[in-house]
């Protein structure tokens, strides 16, 4: 299967062909000069900055139609990328259903470009985020530093997490990071999320230089174990698999994504009775690699 088809070509064409030629070539200038900045801060924790690199290449006044066709321009170009980062077929056979979703996107969108969904937009583009599933997407270059891992030690949450980072020389390797996609969720499920963590592994099998794949979310909370026990999988599946947890605190952000979609856990928010706290889960392509493996033999075995 093709990763880019006729109708993916002329929906991404009828997107820049919405602007007047000045745009145009303003956008088609931005395309090249965006490029490079973007890719340089690929890799640092701000997820935001290649989005912001790509609105510096764009200018103060550019509207966000101007941002869309730029999606566009590079959504064009995506299958040279792909075939340059020599991606495993996990990955390469998710991009036509990711396209597909992309293209109706922007060409039904209207008014404001959101701005988590302009930066995922601007990363998976320039195959700086790959798919993992039908709703993750996984960061090629993230960083994990070890300030992190010792304040989880000296806030009384263990030290072990330290033994693993060190095992792992997760301070001096570069992680793959997952990220949900809230326009398209029907793969926010127990099956879904293990295929991305198992997309993760092959992408760790063909570069050795990474130490594993990280996630950071309240979804990771233990306490949603009693909660929210139909979300407990998201922390009890890597864990069961060797993966370790990275307290990170509460935050607005945190409460607030936390209460939108349960009236419950909303309810217990604003009473006081719970506090979501974000937790940082690191699986080390050590035991994530393994973990896939055995993933793929009971599969086969199922499907026999």
């Amino acid at each position: 299967m093709s990763i880019l088809t006729p109708a993916h070509v002329e929906a991404f064409r009828a997107v820049r062909d919405r602007l007047s030629p000045a745009d145009r070539l303003r956008v088609d200038t931005a395309s090249v000069e965006a490029v490079d900045p973007a890719r340089a801060a690929a890799s640092h924790w701000n997820f935001d900055l290649p989005a912001h690199a790509a609105d510096a290449a764009l200018g103060s006044d550019a509207t966000d139609d101007m941002r869309r066709a730029l999606i566009a321009t590079w959504a064009l170009e995506m299958p040279k990328r792909i075939a340059a980062a020599n991606l495993p077929i996990e990955v390469t056979e998710l991009h036509p259903y990711w396209l597909d979703r992309l293209a109706e996107f922007l060409t039904a969108a209207d008014g404001a470009y959101d701005r988590d969904h302009w930066a995922k937009d601007v990363r998976f583009s320039l195959v700086l985020s790959v798919p993992g599933a039908k709703t993750q997407t996984i960061d090629l270059s993230s960083p994990m530093g070890p300030g992190q891992v010792l304040r989880n030690g000296l806030d009384g949450h263990g030290w072990s997490q330290a033994v693993a980072y060190m095992k792992a020389e997760g301070w001096k390797k570069p992680w793959l990071e997952v990220h949900t996609e809230s326009r398209h969720t029907e793969d926010f499920t127990e099956a879904g999320w293990d295929r991305a963590w198992a997309t993760a592994a092959t992408i760790c099998k063909a570069r050795p230089e990474l130490a594993g794949m990280i996630g950071s979310s309240w979804f990771y909370d233990p306490p949603l174990e009693t909660i929210s026990p139909r979300l407990a999988y998201l922390r009890l599946n890597p864990l069961k698999g060797g993966a370790f947890i990275i307290h990170q605190g509460p935050g607005e952000i945190h409460s607030e994504r936390c209460g939108a979609t349960s009236p419950t856990r909303r309810a217990m928010i604003e009473s006081g009775e719970y506090t979501p706290r974000s937790w940082l889960v690191a699986w080390p392509r050590a035991t994530l690699i393994p973990w896939a493996e055995r993933r793929a033999v009971e599969a086969t075995k199922l499907a026999a």
